[in-house]
């Protein structure tokens, strides 16, 4: 993950993804998608063609409570409900698009789980700040799916502490002190307090969890960056360019590769070819 947040050599994606917008193949990890919603049909298709592989393996995805406004999401609930698609469609309604709130998105009118009707899907709204709560309607849409008893829409009811990216300034649509007074408070603590609660889980014991991811997480960075970090070097070979994006290089493109090979061999011509 780290390697590809530098774009560096490491990176399995080759420098095409934005930072966390992380793949892998290995895992049936598909990346999400900048383009909002887009990953509603595309997850739809990849649980349909489970299904007619008679693979028991399903497919889950996530959008924003904004995204659902797009017309792939509707699409996504479509297919989804013709072809009982062994699917989970996660709605993360945090109240907040980037800029929006969610009543621009339908909010003021019913839930966004009560979208699931029209379509003839299951439908829940869920507290999303429960943890407990989110692994058992996840386990639920899970077993239904498995089971071929279709499709799952989940509302995840829950806020947006932070802003939408570092280039948003939340304080100039919403108030100052909104964070501090939304009640279903942070879902981490919540799950913590409860466990200590029921006796399995201590502050020491939380602590020191903390410290190790902390330490794992550097120790994991540290060993990314021997791939190369941003603006020094050790990036992918100029050539991977044009690898992995058509099963055969159309004509075109092959005419562009060779065309950017001589290019570059003549500019740099100290460099390593084709590099």
């Amino acid at each position: 993950m780290i390697n590809q947040i530098y774009s560096n050599k490491g990176d399995k994606l080759k420098g095409r993804q934005l930072p966390i917008m992380y793949s892998s193949r290995e895992h049936s990890f598909f990346t999400i998608s900048g383009n909002l919603a887009t990953q509603t049909p595309q997850a739809v298709g990849w649980a349909m063609a489970s299904a007619i592989k008679g693979d028991s393996r399903i497919a889950a995805t996530w959008v924003g409570e904004g995204s659902t406004a797009e017309g792939d999401f509707h699409s996504a609930c479509t297919f989804a409900s013709v072809y009982n698609a062994p699917v989970i469609l996660n709605v993360i309604n945090n109240q907040w698009a980037i800029s929006s709130f969610s009543g621009f998105a339908g909010a003021e009118r019913t839930t966004f789980a009560n979208r699931a009707v029209g379509y003839g899907l299951a439908g829940l709204r869920i507290d999303g700040n429960d943890a407990l709560a989110v692994y058992a309607a996840t386990q639920w849409a899970a077993e239904r799916a498995r089971s071929n008893k279709g499709p799952t829409l989940i509302e995840h009811f829950t806020y947006r502490a932070e802003g939408h990216s570092t280039s948003d300034d939340p304080t100039a649509y919403r108030s100052a002190q909104e964070r501090e007074e939304w009640p279903l408070g942070d879902p981490v603590n919540r799950l913590k307090k409860h466990l200590i609660a029921l006796g399995e889980w201590s502050e020491e014991q939380h602590a020191k969890m903390d410290e190790e991811c902390a330490q794992q997480v550097k120790a994991a960075t540290k060993e990314a960056e021997k791939n190369g970090i941003l603006g020094h070097g050790l990036h992918h070979p100029f050539r991977t360019m044009f690898q992995d994006v058509y099963e055969d290089l159309p004509w075109h493109l092959e005419e562009q590769a060779k065309q950017a090979k001589r290019e570059r061999e003549i500019k740099w011509p100290g460099e390593e070819p084709w590099s």
